[in-house]
């Protein structure tokens, strides 16, 4: 495969030390996987990669509270203090969590200033997208919130306005309610309704407050949501949010968690969307912002058979190889992460059809879904029309 030269891909194996314990749904073996998957498909190349930073702690201290920042510390070293959310179940502590949280940090603001710097047009760094974390509280698997970090730090360091566009199935609750009163920062966040799945938030009429009122949008999908909804409503949203706020970068949150076969969520999306899903960002950033895009990874708990095939279509759609996969994926990919799994893995790049749920409601659960893009995008069209009458 040809390489194209105006992508950046930041990652190292150290990240992989973001481990909460052997039994934690979250595994960060899912970005050593991918990675060698794109190898094997000679789709990169160490030229193609950075290794990301430490972010020290006044960029951190950038969203999250300094006291905060040291009960993590202090969490390292096995010391729990109450009220921070650490040492729960989902977020339960480990040796060095404040050092290995730091690196995802700082391998996003390593996307961002790579970006904005003008050394590449677009960025992907799978390791983040940990955007459940909030200012004094871990939550959701996430100790610091890379993406709300990123959000300020472009803000103060290069006075852009930021669209954050995130197709996680859990909604993107921490970096909604760090920006929910900000004007330059507009927030799209596409997720299985909150009456099924944590956390619960991410209700259509969450739009932002004061001067931030209209800047916060929100889709949430009825559960079994299939390809053909969830696709519809996410390309349209997006081109009308992009074309509404007029950002200077896109930052993706691309949790791959959406997918049928997800053991943690209700939705019924293939890799047919998520081969969508970046071509339409590309197609969006290159349109809007001189393509300036940076990818974050995110969820996605079935990490042998769905998160290596989503999350290398992204790297593939940045540097325009999709048109040259074959159906299938690497025989020596197959062979070498087999063993690791009892569950047979997917040798193909779709989804076989007869492997994907048949959803009796589906007709339903679209138009639902699509009553829900209306109320959720009411207020963007409302003054598109009134833009366009005054013109």
């Amino acid at each position: 495969m040809k390489m194209k030269k105006d992508s950046v891909y930041i990652y190292s194996k150290k990240q992989l030390d973001y481990r909460f314990n052997d039994h934690h749904p979250f595994n960060h073996v899912r970005l050593e996987s991918t990675y060698d998957l794109l190898q094997s498909l000679q789709a990169i190349t160490e030229q193609d990669v950075i290794a990301p930073r430490l972010a020290s702690d006044d960029e951190i201290a950038l969203v999250h509270q300094e006291d905060y920042i040291e009960a993590v510390k202090n969490a390292s070293n096995g010391k729990i203090a109450q009220g921070y959310g650490l040492g729960t179940e989902d977020t339960p502590i480990f040796p060095n969590m404040h050092h290995a949280a730091a690196l995802i940090v700082g391998g996003t603001l390593q996307a961002v200033d790579e970006v904005m710097e003008g050394r590449f047009k677009h960025a992907l760094h799978l390791g983040g997208g940990l955007h459940h974390g909030f200012k004094a509280k871990a939550s959701g698997f996430c100790i610091y919130n890379d993406s709300s970090i990123a959000i300020e730090y472009i803000r103060r360091k290069y006075d852009a306005r930021v669209l954050y566009v995130d197709t996680d199935a859990h909604h993107g609750d921490g970096v909604q309610w760090t920006f929910y009163d900000d004007p330059d920062v507009c927030t799209l966040s596409l997720h299985e309704t909150g009456r099924y799945l944590f956390p619960g938030t991410g209700q259509v009429y969450e739009k932002g407050n004061g001067q931030g009122y209209g800047f916060s949008i929100n889709i949430p999908l009825d559960a079994f949501t299939e390809d053909e909804s969830f696709l519809q409503l996410y390309e349209t949203a997006f081109r009308e949010v992009a074309e509404f706020f007029k950002p200077d970068v896109i930052i993706t949150q691309n949790g791959a968690d959406a997918h049928f076969l997800d053991p943690l969520t209700h939705l019924c999306s293939s890799m047919k969307t998520y081969k969508k899903i970046p071509k339409i960002a590309h197609e969006i950033a290159h349109h809007c912002c001189n393509g300036k895009w940076i990818a974050v990874g995110g969820g996605g708990y079935d990490i042998w058979n769905v998160v290596p095939r989503a999350w290398s279509l992204i790297w593939l759609e940045m540097t325009k190889q999709t048109s040259s996969l074959s159906d299938t994926l690497p025989e020596a990919w197959i062979k070498k992460w087999q063993p690791y799994t009892s569950t047979p893995l997917i040798q193909t790049w779709e989804d076989e059809i007869n492997s994907i749920p048949h959803i009796p409601r589906k007709a339903i659960i679209s138009e639902k879904n699509a009553t829900t893009l209306e109320k959720a995008l009411f207020h963007i069209r409302n003054e598109m029309r009134q833009s366009s009458s005054n013109d």
